[in-house]
C-alpha cells in the first residue's frame, strides 16, 4: 500500500467524526445558544471531533474492523454529549 492509499484510508476513517463534529457543534449553538453559554464553534467542533475519533478508534480495536453500526452510534452519542457537557446542561436554569 502506497502513501496515497494510506492517506486516503485515514481521511475516509476520520470523515464521519469530522461530519458529526461540525453537525453537532452547529446545531448545539442553534439549540442551546439562548439558554446556555457555549465555547466557540471551532473549539466545540474540535472537541467533538476528538471524542468521535476516540470512539471510532475504540470501535476498530474492539470489533477488529471499522464501519460497524454500533461504533457509529457510539460516535453520535459522544459527539452529542460534548456540547451538553460544555453547556453544563445538567444544571437547572
Amino acid at each position: 500500500m502506497g502513501l496515497l492509499d494510506v492517506v486516503n484510508h485515514l481521511l475516509n476513517f476520520t470523515a464521519p467524526a469530522a461530519f458529526m463534529a461540525v453537525f453537532t457543534a452547529f446545531f448545539a449553538r442553534a439549540v442551546l445558544f439562548r439558554k446556555r453559554r457555549l465555547p466557540g464553534f471551532r473549539r466545540l467542533a474540535g472537541i467533538s471531533f476528538l471524542a468521535g475519533l476516540l470512539v471510532l478508534v475504540a470501535g476498530l480495536a474492539i470489533f477488529g474492523r471499522d464501519g460497524r453500526m454500533m461504533t457509529y452510534a457510539g460516535m453520535a452519542m459522544a459527539c452529542a454529549t460534548v456540547p451538553w457537557l460544555a453547556a453544563r446542561a445538567w444544571r437547572p436554569g
